[in-house]
């Protein structure tokens, strides 16, 4: 079988001694040695300042929300922030789980990030945040999104889960907004297990995020705010270590991966348009098909190949009935509906790419 997405393990002898270093220390968890080590790293390598790790992606919402005063349980408005329905779950309800309520704002048909052009009509008195998320690790436009918010004294906060190691303009992509959240699953092309991490615009809000992350505790005798325990632990850092001396083995590949599907689909079919300021980072390999009928024909094909693809992101989360959203998002809506993420990992074989390329243009042929 082949599956849609395949963890990178890293070299097993050097997670041993890590691993041997832990129990020797005795030292599992509260900003251990090795949480300390790959926030330094991380740091450096992805060229930013005021980076936060953390036990998962979806905390490191949660927690840039509380860190930056976007959560909204001690108010007696409403407060609602701005976002896109076509991402992963956690991005609008992680939102929804901080009381704030999640507005959808449709995407462009090219990028399928945020459309800056459509977020001012959704602003209101209660409109305290924009959460664009860099799909697939494309990125939004940044340049304009941030003028809107400064124009209405928003924050925002990026969901960056798909981009790490992203570049625009020869600078970090989570250099943006008042915060950028990453996500560490096992899934991602940088993994610690689980985790995430958070980078911050402000130490001042990296300084409040590492209380709240340690449930409010600022000293042996001091708790200052309600907080929660969303702490990395030393065997998830222990991985990420490993996986960070290898990313750019991981990379190479994963990119070997991506140009040979891009190459062969690209005049055929609809895929998403870079943004041409990027560094791209291979993430993920999406492909937009004509109709909803040769999405789930192509799907089932694939299926009864033993190829598992994914409709990702499906469905638009504005038709979602939890979040009682009666005004839809056209284009998030359609892409949606169309869309596949075709396998991609880095021990993916260039072979087994062509023979799935092969199953798409076979299922289409038939299907005319």
């Amino acid at each position: 079988m082949i599956p849609v997405t395949k963890p990178y393990l890293p070299n097993r002898e050097k997670l041993n001694q890590y691993i041997d270093g832990i129990y020797e220390r005795n030292w599992l968890t509260n900003n251990g040695p090795l949480v300390q080590q790959l926030t330094d790293r991380l740091e450096k390598y992805l060229g930013v300042e005021n980076l936060l790790l953390v036990s998962n992606g979806t905390l490191a919402l949660q927690v840039a929300y509380r860190a930056l005063g976007i959560t909204n349980f001690y108010q007696s408005k409403v407060s609602e922030a701005i976002t896109t329905p076509f991402t992963f779950i956690a991005t609008a309800s992680s939102l929804k789980w901080e009381g704030i309520e999640p507005i959808f704002s449709d995407i462009d048909a090219d990028t399928w990030c945020l459309d800056p052009a459509q977020i001012e009509d959704k602003i209101t008195p209660n409109t305290k945040a924009i959460v664009p998320v860099h799909v697939f690790g494309n990125a939004c436009d940044v340049e304009a999104i941030d003028t809107i918010a400064q124009k209405y004294n928003l924050k925002v906060v990026y969901d960056a889960a798909h981009a790490f190691g992203v570049t625009f303009k020869d600078k970090s992509l989570l250099s943006y907004g008042d915060a950028a959240t990453l996500s560490f699953h096992a899934t991602k092309l940088f993994h610690s297990i689980e985790g995430g991490a958070i980078v911050f615009k402000n130490k001042a809000d990296l300084e409040r995020a590492k209380r709240i992350i340690n449930f409010g505790i600022s000293g042996p005798d001091s708790i200052e705010e309600v907080g929660i325990n969303a702490k990395m632990n030393e065997f998830q850092a222990a991985m990420g270590l490993c996986v960070l001396d290898e990313l750019g083995h991981n990379f190479t590949y994963r990119a070997e991966v991506w140009n040979t599907y891009a190459e062969a689909l690209d005049s055929d079919y609809q895929l998403q348009k870079l943004h041409p300021s990027i560094q791209y980072n291979y993430a993920y390999f999406p492909i937009v098909f004509d109709t909803v009928a040769q999405t789930t024909r192509i799907l089932n094909v694939l299926k009864e190949n033993d190829i598992i693809a994914r409709r990702y992101f499906y469905p638009s989360l504005d038709t979602i009935d939890y979040f009682q959203i009666k005004d839809h998002q056209p284009i998030s809506k359609e892409i949606s509906s169309r869309v596949l993420c075709l396998p991609l990992y880095s021990a993916l074989s260039l072979q087994n790419v062509s023979y799935i390329v092969n199953m798409i243009n076979n299922a289409t042929f038939k299907e005319v």
